[in-house]
């Protein structure tokens, strides 16, 4: 076999190990764990997520001890997300313009280096509300880059076939660390105070650097990347806007993760005021929501179902168990409520996540990937404060209940979209449908959506918006393109 050769086999599965003609087993549980690089990146990831989840308990507990308010708790929660809705489309552009993997160790090396620098200012008792605020809005800027850039290197490590039980198995790796990152957190705080948890996360950035600097590039399934022109984050934008299998997630997401994804202003205020709890309270519920959604993650890992209609019906599903967790009368009634909460919030990330990266044409994945960060993440700035005030106001009961209606909300207004998209397309008469000319004598007789793919094909990519509507279901319309260079477009009819 040719170097060439060696090269193409290593890359068929992005990377998966294989002999032979015999190929990588995209189903089962691990799938994605066939792609060596990848196992290296998520072994990386399981250390410095744990440290994050740290951090994110000693945050919200330090300006808590500082004097703050349920208000405040959010505003500085919104601190630290605001530069993700600010600048988060060109967080997405810079990754479409870069060496991923390279980008990616730059931003890991500032986010443990920030996390250095808020332990020294706990430790030495120099703290104070403003400063806090000031360096998580600098973790902030940097996340506007890296969570494009991160997501969008997944798929770069495994390739279409195996993004949907990638991203799930990291979003069970995430979880996971919610787990035993706030357990820890706990026994820090009561043992050294937050400041410790601040500097354990500092070192965890070194599990992910090493994991970056070791992996093998010629395995990785590199996209070209994009040149310099202009009106390129509104070109972007206007992609997505005309994509329904794009836009309809990314509305849902602005909904929902301004509303509903606020449980690191809710949860404390659960902990302390429903339940005249301290922070081991506060770490029990966010532990038992990251166990639940453990297990739900790899349940979903099983199920490779993306698309627009899964989403709506894991979004109804988050938002009746989190008004049934907002209901809850007793503590060991809440931390069971939030272990299916947490399987529930999974479910949506990663059919959320798999259902935009899959929908995204190559060139565009950066900045569409931006746009889902700042839908999530970027919302907090609007969302947090308004969870805070809720909580407050009506009690933190009402903060979750808030969640659960919003998260019904976005369910409806994807069942309501679909619905829309059926009955316009019933409304059209066949006889406004072209047909296309008859073929000479002996020629087989092209088919309308293979009319419509070669059209696509040869335009430019950021203007295709339809697709062939006779694929049933969406993963198998996924994985049936998964070898062609144009995967992006598969969903956009979904």
């Amino acid at each position: 076999m040719s170097g060439s050769d060696q090269v193409t086999s290593r890359r068929s599965a992005g990377g998966a190990e294989s002999t032979g003609s015999r190929s990588p087993s995209s189903t089962g549980t691990f799938a994605a764990l066939q792609v060596p690089n990848f196992r290296l990146f998520l072994g990386g990831q399981v250390v410095s997520l744990c440290g994050t989840w740290m951090q994110m308990i000693a945050l919200g507990w330090l300006v808590l001890s500082l004097g703050a308010s349920g208000t405040e708790l959010g505003l500085v929660t919104a601190a630290q997300f605001l530069p993700v809705l600010l600048f988060g489309a060109y967080g997405g552009l810079i990754a479409d313009r870069s060496n991923t993997r390279r980008l990616l160790i730059t931003t890991q090396i500032i986010l443990g280096s920030l996390a250095v620098l808020l332990g020294v200012l706990d430790l030495t008792g120099t703290a104070q509300l403003w400063m806090v605020a000031a360096v998580a809005a600098a973790i902030g800027m940097t996340s506007a880059v890296d969570n494009p850039a991160r997501q969008s290197f997944v798929q770069e490590m495994v390739g279409s076939e195996f993004l949907p039980n990638a991203v799930t198995l990291n979003s069970v790796t995430m979880n996971a660390a919610r787990v035993v990152g706030p357990g820890i957190a706990g026994v820090l705080i009561s043992l050294v105070g937050t400041s410790g948890c601040f500097l354990l996360n500092g070192v965890s950035f070194i599990a992910v650097v090493i994991a970056l600097q070791r992996i093998d590039t010629t395995a990785l399934m590199r996209r070209r990347p994009v040149p310099r022109a202009p009106r390129q984050v509104r070109s972007g934008l206007a992609y997505a806007m005309r994509t329904p299998s794009l836009r309809i997630p990314l509305l849902m997401m602005a909904v929902i993760g301004a509303l509903s994804y606020e449980f690191q202003v809710v949860l404390p205020l659960v902990a302390r005021e429903t339940f005249d709890g301290s922070a081991t309270t506060y770490s029990l519920l966010t532990g038992a929501m990251g166990a639940g959604a453990v297990a739900g993650g790899l349940v979903v890992a099983r199920h490779r179902r993306v698309g627009v209609p899964a989403l709506a019906v894991t979004s109804g599903v988050f938002g009746v168990v989190t008004l049934v967790a907002a209901a809850a009368p007793v503590l060991a009634l809440e931390v069971a409520a939030l272990v299916v909460v947490g399987a529930a919030s999974v479910a949506f990330i990663s059919t959320g996540n798999a259902t935009v990266q899959l929908s995204a044409a190559p060139e565009m994945r950066g900045r569409v990937m931006a746009l889902w960060s700042v839908a999530f993440l970027g919302s907090t700035p609007v969302g947090g404060p308004i969870a805070g005030w809720v909580s407050e106001t009506f009690g933190a009961r009402a903060g979750l209940a808030m969640a659960g209606a919003a998260a019904l909300a976005g369910s409806a207004f994807a069942a309501a979209s679909l619905r829309g998209r059926a009955t316009r397309a019933q409304a059209v008469p066949a006889a406004a449908v072209p047909q296309p000319p008859a073929a000479p004598s002996g020629d087989p007789i092209p088919s309308a959506s293979a009319s419509t793919a070669t059209s696509t094909s040869a335009s430019d990519p950021t203007a295709a918006t339809t697709t062939d509507t006779t694929l049933g279901n969406p993963v198998e319309a996924v994985l049936s393109t998964a070898a062609t260079p144009q995967r992006g477009p598969a969903l956009q009819d979904v």
